[in-house]
């Protein structure tokens, strides 16, 4: 399945993504590092957790995609590899739910990639899989990825403290939600009428609106990225 909006294209994450996505975790590896989910330490005696591979954690994804719980997608960009996003956490029943996670290279922030990412993606959850709701976990700290669920309008439901094990702590999670009814005409659309007209390419200002995000939002259950591409894979996470 892939999703489209100009230059902007959610498509599922593929083995052979591997090189470049390790180019582009590596570039932004400092960059990225602050908002990057960790492992806690074990109990004593108990299982010493380690890191992915990256066909570990494509072959995760793919699983929880085929379990229903998570659609894992890769972010382009003019044709090229830019980020994850992942809606993960997916529940059925009387909840009809799941969360979204992020990250893009530092190299597009300011472009509005991962606003429309993520419009594009709560339209498909909404329309097409029929979930109901939709959160986002952000630290407070992380004043670009804030902008970006502000933009479009998700609505703010407080803190959750210490919430997830967040660059070797448990750190506190500011959570950002929407249902089906609070977007009748479509995040995408909504996006479109809201998003700056902004100059492109290398130095060009931004206004206010465009997208900056080191983004990386994360959600529950979110795992860190491979140990063979370090990387925030804010997926969901295994994310």
């Amino acid at each position: 399945m892939t999703l489209t909006e100009g230059e902007i294209v959610l498509r599922p994450i593929k083995m052979r993504d591997q090189r470049v996505w390790r180019e582009v975790n590596r570039r932004n590896r400092d960059w990225l590092r602050p908002w990057e989910a960790t492992v806690p330490p074990p109990a004593p005696g108990g299982p010493v957790a380690r890191r992915p591979t990256y066909r570990q954690m494509v072959r995760h994804l793919r699983a929880e995609a085929n379990a229903g719980r998570m659609l894992p997608f890769a972010i382009e960009y003019e044709g090229r590899l830019v980020g994850q996003l992942t809606v993960a956490g997916i529940t059925w029943g009387s909840m009809c739910s799941g969360h979204i996670g992020y990250w893009v290279d530092r190299e597009v922030a300011g472009r509005g990639v991962m606003p429309t990412a993520v419009a594009l993606a709560v339209d498909h959850c909404f329309r097409s899989v029929g979930l109901h709701r939709i959160e986002v976990c952000i630290r407070p700290e992380n004043a670009p990825s804030r902008r970006v669920v502000e933009k479009l309008g998700f609505r703010s439901e407080g803190v959750r403290p210490r919430y997830l094990h967040i660059d070797g702590a448990w750190r506190d999670h500011l959570i950002f939600a929407l249902t089906a009814e609070e977007t009748p005409e479509g995040m995408l659309r909504r996006w479109r009428r809201r998003r700056p007209v902004t100059p492109q390419g290398p130095g060009a200002p931004q206004g206010p609106g465009t997208a900056q995000s080191p983004g990386t939002a994360q959600g529950p259950g979110t795992a860190q990225g491979p140990e063979d591409g370090g990387g925030a894979d804010q997926s969901g996470e295994m994310k």
